[in-house]
């Protein structure tokens, strides 16, 4: 995939079995988070929305230094702080969050009863499901592992510039996948919390773009992000850029 080349150059372990343990603490994270998750499932069903929710907020929490101390890092480490704070609080942080949103295929509760607007929904099921499994692809080939990593945070010199048409239509393809795929996933399940986990997805990302990430961002491009922000939904396209949506999930253009 493009860009790994540039991540492997700022992170030389990666050149030494480094992706082979990155994969482990990935797996390792996830497996106890989903653990956690099953384990309240079972013991106190009642509260598995809680720790589903305690789990994000957990997850999101653990990421968030990864930008808001990237100046005490850059001071502290030099040039291995991106590489230290990867594995401090990313590597945990999204394995978490990931658990969180797969547990809502398999939520306790029971299905509810929509009579005709089942079909409804199985259509809308289908369509988040594709659609954010296309857009999950064609966005993360598009951005490469560099941007995926977030190695433009604390190389923001080396930034490299992403031009292709997603990015007229929505500002965050990746996250704009991610709410389409909890979305599937909780129309699937098809309990009443499932569904509103599903539409609290976009919600929850809203708030962490505008706290976090799109405050560094703003940090490094000004005005400029400020008038694109104005200009270019987050998750959603516009109704008249629709068409163009779809033509990016068929060709990638």
């Amino acid at each position: 995939m493009f860009g790994k080349d540039i991540l492997t150059a700022h992170v030389p372990d990666l050149q030494r079995g480094g992706w082979l343990l990155v994969g482990l603490i990935v797996a390792f994270f996830f497996s106890v988070a989903t653990a956690l998750l099953v384990f309240v499932d079972r013991l106190w069903p009642a509260w598995t929305g809680v720790g589903q929710m305690v789990l994000i907020f957990a997850g999101f929490g653990c990421t968030a230094p990864f930008f808001w101390r990237r100046k005490t890092y850059l001071a502290l480490w030099g040039k291995v702080a991106y590489r230290n704070a990867i594995l401090r609080h990313v590597l945990p942080g999204l394995p978490m969050i990931f658990a969180a949103l797969a547990h809502t295929a398999y939520l306790p509760g029971t299905r509810l009863a929509l009579g005709w607007a089942t079909s409804i929904k199985t259509i809308l099921f289908w369509y988040f499901a594709v659609t954010g499994l296309i857009l999950w692809g064609r966005a993360v080939l598009a951005f490469g592992f560099d941007n995926l990593a977030m190695l433009y945070v604390y190389f923001p010199d080396e930034g490299r510039l992403v031009d292709t048409t997603v990015y007229g239509i929505v500002r965050h393809p990746v996250y704009s996948a991610v709410c389409r795929i909890g979305l599937a996933l909780g129309l699937w399940r098809g309990t009443w919390f499932s569904i509103a986990f599903g539409l609290f997805m976009p919600i929850g990302l809203t708030l962490w773009l505008w706290l976090v990430e799109e405050r560094e961002l703003i940090e490094r491009f000004g005005q400029g992000y400020r008038d694109y922000r104005r200009q270019v939904p987050a998750f959603w396209p516009r109704l008249q850029n629709f068409g163009k949506f779809l033509k990016f999930l068929a060709i990638g253009k």
